[in-house]
Formats: C-alpha cells, sequence, structure tokens
C-alpha cells in the first residue's frame, strides 16, 4: 500500500512539472527555473514607523503583506516565484502582534536562505521617549503592556526583539524623523536610480452637486461664461472641439490654464520631495458639463507633458 501511495505520489509530481529540492525554488512548467522575487522584512518597534515603511514600498510598486505569520513567508515567496514575474518583490511586515508566531522566524529565515532567496531586514528603532509619546498621542495601548504601563510593554518588545536587530540589513532610527523624512531614507534605499513617481487625477465636477470629497485642491472655473447659455453648445460638453474652443476664446481662460498649469509644476515638485504619491486636483463649473471638464482636459495634459501620470475623470458629466 505504501509504495503504490508514493507511486502515486511521484506520478503526481511529474505531471505538475513541480519538484522541491534543497536549495532552489520549485521549478515551472516549462522546466526552467522561476524568477525568486526579492524579499524584505519588515519589523521593528511598535510606534517607530512599520506601517509607512510599509506604505513607502508598496508605492514603488512592492507586494506588500502585513502582519503575516513568519511560517507563511516561503509558501508566500513560492506563490511569487510563480507568478511569471508579476510579483518581482515582496514586503512583508513582521512584529510582535503575531508573537505567538514570532519564534517561528528564525525558522522561515533558514528556509529562505536555503532557497536562495535575496531578502533584506529592515528594522524601525525608537526611542523610548519618542515611542511613548507616540502612544499617548494616539491614545491607545502597547501590544505587550498588559496591566502595566506603556514602558513596560516598550521594555518587553525590546527584549523579545533584539536578536532580530541585531541581524537587520537596515536599522532606521525614527526618533526625531517625520513621516516625509522616514519616506526619504526608505526611498533612497529601495528606489534606486528611480524618481518615485507623482500621479494625478483630475476630476472635473459640477459644484451644485457638491464638492469631491477626496480633492486636494480645488480649481473654480466659473469666471469663464457659461456655454449652457450658447444653446447650439448647450447640448455638448467639454469633450467637444466647439465646447472648448468656445471656452478657451474666453478673456483669461488661456491666462488662467497657464498660470495653474505653472502653479501645480511647483506643486508637484514639492509633493515629490515630501514623499507624497498621490494628488487629487478638482476642477469645477456649475454643473460639470462644459467648463470644467474642457479645462480639466487641458489641465491633464500639461501634467503629462511635465511626467506626471495623470487620470482624468469627470464625475458629473451626464447627470443633468
Amino acid at each position: 500500500m505504501r509504495e503504490a501511495q508514493d507511486t502515486q505520489r511521484s506520478r503526481a509530481t511529474e505531471r505538475d512539472g513541480a519538484q522541491v529540492s534543497t536549495g532552489t525554488m520549485r521549478e515551472a512548467d516549462t522546466g526552467e527555473s522561476a524568477a525568486i522575487p526579492e524579499l524584505v522584512i519588515i519589523s521593528g518597534m511598535s510606534g517607530a514607523g512599520r506601517s509607512t515603511a510599509a506604505k513607502c514600498l508598496e508605492d514603488l510598486g512592492w507586494f506588500v503583506v502585513d502582519n503575516i505569520p513568519p511560517e507563511l513567508i516561503p509558501p508566500m515567496v513560492e506563490l511569487g516565484a510563480r507568478s511569471q514575474g508579476n510579483v518581482a518583490r515582496i514586503a512583508v511586515v513582521v512584529d510582535v502582534r503575531g508573537r505567538r508566531f514570532f519564534d517561528n522566524l528564525k525558522e522561515s529565515l533558514a528556509t529562505l536562505d536555503a532557497q536562495n532567496v535575496k531578502r533584506r531586514i529592515v528594522f524601525l528603532e525608537s526611542s523610548d521617549e519618542a515611542l511613548v509619546r507616540r502612544f499617548e498621542s494616539v491614545r491607545r495601548p502597547h501590544p505587550l503592556q498588559g496591566d502595566g504601563r506603556i514602558v513596560d510593554g516598550i521594555a518587553a518588545e525590546r527584549d523579545l526583539l533584539r536578536e532580530l536587530r541585531g541581524d537587520a540589513d537596515l536599522v532606521i532610527d525614527t526618533s526625531s524623523l517625520n513621516v516625509h523624512e522616514l519616506r526619504a531614507k526608505m526611498d533612497a534605499q529601495f528606489a534606486g536610480e528611480e524618481v518615485p513617481e507623482l500621479r494625478a487625477t483630475v476630476m472635473s465636477f459640477g459644484f451644485k452637486y457638491g464638492l469631491p470629497v477626496d480633492a486636494d485642491m480645488v480649481i473654480d472655473c466659473r469666471f469663464i461664461p457659461n456655454p449652457h447659455w450658447v444653446p447650439e453648445l448647450r447640448p455638448y460638453t467639454g469633450l467637444n472641439d466647439e465646447v472648448s474652443g468656445y471656452v478657451f476664446g474666453q478673456p483669461g481662460a488661456k491666462e488662467f490654464l497657464d498660470g495653474y498649469a505653472e502653479l501645480l509644476r511647483i506643486v508637484a515638485e514639492g509633493y515629490r520631495r515630501e514623499g507624497k504619491r498621490y494628488v487629487t486636483i478638482a476642477v469645477g463649473c456649475t454643473g460639470g458639463k462644459h467648463r470644467s471638464v474642457a479645462m480639466s482636459e487641458k489641465l491633464a495634459h500639461r501634467l503629462v507633458s511635465e511626467g506626471v501620470e495623470t487620470v482624468v475623470v469627470h464625475r458629473d458629466m451626464g447627470r443633468e
């Protein structure tokens, strides 16, 4: 019976075209070695900025998983290797929230090393004073303080993480860093020569339907005469050439576009320096059909010419 089961398992393995051997990742169906994803493990003190570091890597194109049990890291890397290059970089956050699994981390790291996985450990550190201040500001207990004080939880966490800190490839002390400075440090380590991309959404809207709640900047085009009052233009939208020509043929319209495009160029440079990746620019007129649509299209074209990845959304067009 056992021999028959072994034979069945052997045939299943041959049929799947995959086999595991020490020191290698599974092979693809083509027989070629799978591309092993790059791995970053983010850990460190609670309140030291792990979430910010993870979000930074996510913005740089990494596949990020928060609070994963350590024993699941090797299977995740293996699944990434089977993705045919779609998951080339994986970042996982491991912390004391999963402390019952934490003892398995050393075993998982050994498994990854045996599979020739390129991995780095990033450890976020901070002073006791800074951590206490942060926990008190959000009025939340430390995960390990139990019935004690915040400092007791911090001391217990330091003791638990001492060995991992010693094994870390990169230790970042965030005691005196703000969010933007931490993002800059992560960018410096992981963005390579690539400049972090800024992505913009230009959204036309009608003021009579309310302001977009997610707008970072709001532009008001209601100073431009309304094509709605031109009978032959009323049925059309700002996507129509005649409507757009009418809008930008009005006094001040082109100057307004030029001035705001220059302002956004300056703002975009500042956003990049501060590590801001996404911006939503809301362009409004009365109904969101003519002026705001035409202005949004032209403004988005200017942003694209400045190297900003831009999406145009016409929220209220067709709503009337």
